[in-house]
């Protein structure tokens, strides 16, 4: 498996990644500052709260330009709940603030409500199936997703979730209240999954895992 490096800008879920990477044995460092980024082979983006904190703090510390620059070298990055939603042009939470610009897209708040118009729990907590996209069945084939299964479940923590411009940018979809949530994201070498796989038991360290491959 190749050198990850996880990006630190004091806002993540980074305790948890950090135990998820030591358990599969991955050769791993913490970037504090952009210059840490230079000799990464890959990228992991985390992110919990709101999107505006998470894209300023990356923005402000100067890992914006670096990220782009080792993304366009070829290298992958992997954005994890609110990181893969800054993978995105836009969200609306608490206004609208601009991305990483990686997918074309925005982010959006759950529907308050179910697809028989009742009102369900927002944020959305729960452990819910992954599935193979609606519009792009074929996606679940990606090396991400080798050796899981369709309805293999994981965790979510999200009160928004990303709307892919393009069908073909969704790798796997879940459903709360019957509407679609974009799970797992992927445009060339950036993927995102919206859900917390560092939290996911043994799915989502396969998942991690099959990322450290890549």
């Amino acid at each position: 498996m190749s050198k990850v490096t996880l990006i630190h800008y004091d806002i993540g879920n980074l305790l948890s990644v950090e135990r998820a990477l030591h358990h599969l044995g991955a050769d791993f460092t913490i970037a504090k500052t952009p210059e840490q980024i230079e000799n990464a082979d890959k990228l992991i983006l985390p992110g919990v709260g709101a999107f505006s904190s998470c894209v300023n703090e990356v923005k402000n510390r100067g890992f914006e330009a670096p990220i782009k620059q080792a993304v366009d070298s070829g290298k992958y990055l992997l954005g994890i709940c609110v990181g893969m939603q800054m993978l995105f042009e836009t969200s609306e939470e608490f206004g609208t603030h601009q991305g990483l610009g990686f997918i074309e897209g925005h982010v959006k708040a759950i529907p308050a409500e179910n697809t028989s118009g009742q009102p369900h729990k927002i944020p959305h907590i729960a452990w819910t199936s992954l599935q193979p996209p609606a519009q792009n069945p074929a996606a679940w084939d990606d090396p991400l997703l080798s050796g899981i299964t369709p309805n293999a479940e994981v965790y979510f923590v999200h009160s928004f979730t990303a709307h892919p411009d393009h069908a073909q940018n969704r790798v796997a979809d879940s459903y709360y209240g019957g509407n679609p949530i974009a799970s797992i994201v992927k445009q060339d070498n950036v993927y995102g999954t919206q859900f917390h796989p560092e939290k996911s038991g043994a799915i989502g360290l396969k998942i991690l895992e099959n990322f450290l491959k890549l």
